[in-house]
């Protein structure tokens, strides 16, 4: 089976209010960006996405109205290129933390880290009272990215919960790692800390790793060391933040290479000769010859002159768009049998990405629930429902009483949300939410 996957990075949703007026010309881009994404999905073998790649700064200042309107333009592309809303995966960038938070204690502790390094981030994170001080800067990128079930590690590690099986026993696992943990006003290049926590990857027999991050390894204190677990344990290291597309795949030893690629910006602070909106449409898919992952990449960008996204065959540099890469952990686990031709077409269908869950946290399973129709009414309850309305919706339905007060965190929330639905209340769930979105169209349309 072939994973496709469009992949964005620093659509910077919100810049417009620092540069004036191309608020009209960056919507133009990215409307163009849907219709050239479904165009060249539509034709591939698949014909549809398996999922949307967003490797950080999503807004441009960490503020609500920005994921909102980042939102509405994700739920648009998913569904021109075949795929769900929660099919979509995220990282965070610099730009989306909210510097208007970072005073008193905050500032404090990140002037630590960057002093003392992985010894004073350890120290923060060992403390609940402290880690809700670091996180305190991703209050609205965590509301936003908890919705699409990318939550945040708020004790320092990497999440790699997202996998896709590309044949019998060869599969790709998606790790996400917060490479703006200690992102402050002015960041350096070099200065930033992935931490021990991260930084430390865990390959399987039968999996590779695809290494999703904002920031390069040169902004990275850690980065040596960094760059030595990615050699060792991965097999695909994506990231944003430069602005600059690039594509890199290096032999590590026989039988073993690392592919890196670097984004462009979906929406750049400036357009001239150097920078331009660019993205990137991914496919993976198991090389039976080889036993190995292969990749093969379209890049898109940005032509002014015709003012359309077109292939962008200069970053492939002469290189073939499909690369098979060495992958000893496909070799490590037995090799699938080899496919007879008359099954192929049924191999190359596309592949879904999987949310790997604790067994006690299966609740669409235990609800008999379809997982699709859970996943879409987890999104639209987190994302577009204001805390009042998610807390009105569960005191109606029995999952807390009416005298509690606000306060509530994710993680509470999301409890009460999966005991309703293993309440086998699923239906009057989504009733609700129905209900409370439309009174508020109604509130709106009446103004």
């Amino acid at each position: 089976m072939t994973a496709v996957f469009v992949h964005l990075s620093d659509i910077h949703f919100g810049q417009e209010k620092k540069n004036g007026g191309q608020l009209k010309i960056n919507n133009d881009a990215r409307r163009e960006l849907i219709e050239d994404a479904a165009a060249v999905i539509a034709a591939l073998p698949n014909k549809r996405a398996s999922g949307i790649i967003v490797t950080g700064d999503l807004a441009y200042a960490g503020k609500r109205e920005e994921y909102d309107a980042a939102g509405k333009w994700l739920d648009e592309l998913a569904r021109r290129v075949g795929c769900k809303a929660a099919d979509i995966q995220m990282i965070p960038g610099n730009h989306d933390i909210d510097r208007d938070k970072i005073k008193g204690a905050t500032q404090m502790m990140l002037e630590a880290i960057i002093a003392e390094g992985e010894e004073a981030l350890n120290r923060f994170l060992e403390e609940q009272v402290d880690r809700d001080v670091l996180y305190s800067r991703f209050t609205e990128y965590r509301r936003f990215a908890d919705a699409y079930q990318c939550p945040l590690d708020c004790t320092g590690n990497n999440s790699a919960e997202r996998r896709v099986e590309l044949a019998e026993g060869r599969a790709i696992r998606f790790v996400r790692l917060n490479s703006a943990l200690i992102c402050s006003k002015g960041d350096k290049e070099g200065h930033l800390l992935l931490g021990q926590r991260q930084r430390v990857l865990e390959a399987g027999p039968g999996e590779e790793l695809v290494v999703l991050t904002h920031h390069p390894l040169n902004w990275y204190s850690d980065a040596d060391d960094a760059r030595k677990f990615l050699r060792g344990r991965a097999r695909v290291f994506v990231s944003g933040h430069e602005h600059l597309a690039a594509l890199d795949v290096q032999h590590i030893e026989k039988g073993r290479d690392l592919m890196l690629l670097a984004a462009g910006a979906t929406t750049p602070d400036k357009i001239d000769d150097t920078y331009n909106y660019a993205y990137n449409i991914i496919e993976f898919d198991w090389d039976e010859h080889e036993d190995a992952l292969a990749v093969t990449l379209h890049p898109r960008s940005w032509n002014d002159d015709m003012k359309r996204f077109e292939a962008d065959d200069v970053r492939l540099r002469g290189r073939d768009s499909r690369i098979v890469l060495g992958s000893p952990n496909f070799r490590r686990a037995p090799r699938p049998k080899m496919l007879e031709p008359d099954v192929l077409d049924a191999h190359a269908q596309t592949a879904m990405v999987e949310i790997i869950v604790p067994k006690e946290e299966d609740v669409a399973a235990d609800a008999q629930v379809d997982e699709a129709e859970y996943q879409n009414l987890y999104l639209r309850f987190f994302r577009d429902l204001t805390e009042g309305e998610r807390l009105r919706i569960l005191v109606e339905l029995d999952a807390i009483s009416g005298d509690i007060a606000g306060g509530f965190n994710h993680e509470i929330e999301s409890r009460l949300f999966r005991s309703v639905v293993r309440a086998n209340r699923f239906h009057d769930l989504r009733r609700k939410v129905d209900e409370a979105l439309i009174k508020r169209e109604r509130t709106r349309g009446a103004r």
